[in-house]
């Protein structure tokens, strides 16, 4: 049976069926059915055949090639862009999304503010692919990277004074680390992390001066991974990323624990 039958079946049932069937398991299962099958034809359309920026065809060409209704491209459509496959505009055509972390990225935001606790399980994410991060930085870091690094870090010290400041190229400086990499889908992890822990460095700051520390020792602790990576020193700047995790953990869970959050002690949660 063809999509289109299918759909003309189901149609059929709908208009046929007493008002109190048509919320009944078997059609919602049957529209279910027909949607999913658009959808995977649509990714595969997406990921298969075009490139991030194409446009696809119209929603009328779509639904005559897979012999369904407009609006069942329509909700298969919207289903991709919830996934980040594709980006629908308003009066124009649907194009294949560049990749980005959005996603991600929304799923770290919704846990964090949900129970503000889990910014020290992304902190341990961070550890899982940042100590690599800086590794592989430090071996194949171009001229063009460790510029970016260093730029990064300097406004990091003229901003020593504002926070927001600081903790905005305080993000650009991972996110240099992470590009020196050359691992495009570790550089989309970091950069899906990048909202939830404006929050993270803000408390964790916090944390940091009520520990006695400064904002010169959190510079420092960043120029430190730099110059590991400029001496093409793989252990020495996973080390010294290690390093700065750590001491990070610790700040934050001082400033999680003066709003009284109970975080576990010293060890895991």
């Amino acid at each position: 049976m063809s999509l289109a039958l299918a759909a003309d079946v189901l149609h059929a049932l709908l208009m046929d069926a007493p008002a109190d069937d048509l919320g009944s398991p078997a059609a919602s299962e049957a529209a279910a059915s027909i949607t999913e099958t658009v959808v995977q034809r649509l990714e595969d359309l997406v990921l298969g055949e075009l490139e991030p920026g194409a446009e696809l065809p119209s929603e009328a060409e779509l639904a005559a090639r897979f012999e369904v209704s407009r609006l069942t491209v329509r909700e298969a459509a919207r289903s991709l862009q919830a996934r980040g496959l594709v980006e629908i505009r308003q009066g124009r055509r649907t194009v294949v999304a560049h990749p980005n972390a959005g996603p991600i990225g929304g799923y770290f935001t919704a846990a964090v503010r949900r129970d503000p606790r889990q910014l020290l399980d992304l902190l341990e994410v961070r550890k899982a692919l940042e100590v690599h991060i800086a590794s592989l930085a430090a071996a194949q870091a171009s001229r063009t990277d460790v510029a970016a690094m260093e730029l990064a870090l300097a406004a990091m010290r003229e901003a020593a004074d504002d926070p927001m400041a600081l903790h905005e190229s305080d993000i650009g400086f991972h996110a240099s680390l992470a590009a020196a990499a050359g691992n495009q889908l570790l550089r989309f992890l970091i950069e899906a992390m990048e909202e939830p822990l404006r929050a993270s460095r803000m408390r964790s700051l916090r944390g940091h001066l009520a520990r006695g520390g400064t904002v010169q020792d959190v510079i420092e602790q960043h120029a430190r991974i730099l110059d590991r990576i400029k001496a093409r020193d793989p252990r020495g700047a996973a080390a010294a990323m290690l390093a700065h995790l750590e001491q990070t953990a610790r700040d934050l869970r001082a400033a999680l624990t003066l709003t009284g959050l109970d975080t576990g002690g010293d060890g895991a949660r």
